[in-house]
């Protein structure tokens, strides 16, 4: 369990646009270990998915990695030709996407879809084999055989995401990548979705990373988290830990402003304001603008940025932990 499945060391990352270079991941480090589940939290626009899409190396067009690591069980990622990609996703690592809606082409049956992907990493496998995988994996994601023949129009938002989650562990992945896997799901339903994740993750072994804007939802599928704002990891740890004692403001923020069904009832604190421009030149903490307790040096810059270690495993931004 302690052996790391992932590993990923000063990522940087910017997307070329007409304004200006978007600073879109900034040296991200974190680890992912072998069975386990890790998280990354934060609001839309923080580089949560730009993160993600590095990891599958997916990035846009305009999207360019200037510098860092990422090796998936020993191997660099980085560097990689597309044929030598083409055998590491899907069979390595693989991704639930956003929004099942657009995962799938209308035209084509849900089961020849899955089968696609199978065959292109299994090519001696018989029509009945991949069959037989696809009807396994339904059972395992609590969807019937008889989908296999549908079209995606003929599935509910539900049945769709559940058929992603199938999809992507069609290959036997080492490592699979939910982000935000329950967008725009009623509530029942993102229960029921976040359950059969935890039970194919048990069932498999799986190491897990699971990407949300909803911080409940880190707490109720992950072992260990990153917070992320403005494209920069700005505390890390165990996840128990960080809830029982944040100490970053934004994750003080993040935890303010989210209700919960046990305890007294207290009264929610919203977080005013919005992320910075990740085009303009980070000057001082980004998140200083919308701090309840900022100081001169975090505005000017003149506080010391980057992680240090505020309890065993558990990081934190300098600047933050110093400012209270």
């Amino acid at each position: 369990m302690d052996e790391n499945i992932l590993e990923v060391n000063n990522l940087n990352m910017h997307y070329e646009t007409i304004s200006g270079d978007v600073a879109a991941v900034k040296d991200i480090t974190f680890h992912v270990k072998k069975g386990e589940s890790f998280g990354l939290v934060g609001e839309s626009g923080c580089g949560k998915t730009s993160v993600a899409m590095s990891l599958v190396q997916l990035q846009a067009d305009n999207a360019k990695i200037t510098s860092g690591s990422i090796t998936l069980d020993g191997q660099e990622l980085i560097g990689l030709s597309e044929n030598e990609l083409r055998s590491v996703r899907w069979d390595g690592i693989s991704i639930v996407f956003q929004g099942a809606m657009n995962a799938w082409n209308p035209v084509i049956k849900i089961g020849e879809q899955i089968r696609e992907a199978i065959r292109e990493h299994y090519p001696n496998n018989t029509k009945l084999q991949n069959i037989e995988k696809i009807k396994e994996l339904f059972e395992m994601v609590g969807l019937s055989e008889t989908i296999i023949d549908r079209f995606p129009h003929e599935l509910s938002g539900g049945m769709k995401q559940r058929a992603v989650i199938a999809l992507a562990l069609s290959c036997n992945p080492k490592l699979v990548i939910a982000d935000e896997p329950t967008t725009a799901l009623d509530v029942v339903i993102q229960d029921q979705i976040l359950n059969e994740i935890k039970k194919v993750q048990d069932l498999l072994g799986l190491s897990l990373i699971y990407i949300s804007h909803d911080i409940a939802v880190i707490a109720e599928m992950t072992e260990r988290m990153a917070v992320m704002y403005a494209g920069r990891i700005v505390e890390s740890g165990p996840t128990k830990d960080i809830f029982a004692n944040p100490r970053h403001s934004y994750t003080r923020a993040l935890l303010e402003s989210t209700p919960s069904v046990v305890g007294d009832k207290v009264k929610l604190n919203s977080l005013d304001g919005e992320p910075p421009s990740l085009i303009d030149k980070e000057v001082g903490c980004s998140f200083s603008p919308r701090c309840s307790n900022p100081t001169a040096n975090c505005k000017s810059g003149k506080s010391e940025m980057g992680l240090i270690e505020v309890a065993e495993n558990h990081f934190a931004d300098k600047c933050c932990v110093e400012c209270g």
